[in-house]
């Protein structure tokens, strides 16, 4: 099997698509039937405008390995497009939020937080960022 070398903002976008697409999975929404503990039920991301926050997570977790070289940083039109895939999955997750907040989840929160965190390293964050390695400090003559 072929070792697969990420760079680290790459590596970090790869996590938060992971996050994003758990968090589709998760209860978006959540209904008591009575005030007691009648039961009730929940429904999670893939119903209505949640399959397209699905498929933007899907996206951004797919486009590391097959756009440009693994080892670099986003550059270019691959760093548009991730950051387009995070966006656009935080937004139809906000824009669902939005459609009903009376009864929302978890779910939903980590959705919007995954697509906001993962457009944020791929576009806002700089690789020297991530990439900061401090030298070891020289001991002390006295010592």
């Amino acid at each position: 099997m072929e070792k697969v070398n990420l760079h680290k903002q790459k590596l970090y976008a790869v996590i938060a698509a992971g996050v994003g697409f758990i968090a589709v999975l998760l209860p978006w929404w959540s209904y008591s039937i009575g005030e007691f503990g009648f039961g009730g039920y929940s429904v999670n991301g893939l119903h209505d405008l949640g399959v397209i926050t699905f498929l933007g997570f899907i996206g951004a977790g797919i486009i590391p390995f097959v756009m440009g070289d693994k080892t670099k940083p986003f550059e270019g039109q691959a760093k548009t497009i991730e950051a387009a895939c995070f966006a656009g999955a935080a937004l139809f997750a906000l824009i669902q939020f939005l459609r009903q907040t009376h009864f929302t989840s978890f779910g939903l929160y980590l959705s919007i937080l995954a697509g906001i965190g993962g457009a944020v390293i791929v576009y806002v964050l700089k690789p020297e960022q991530l990439d900061s390695k401090k030298p070891p400090t020289p001991p002390s003559p006295g010592q």
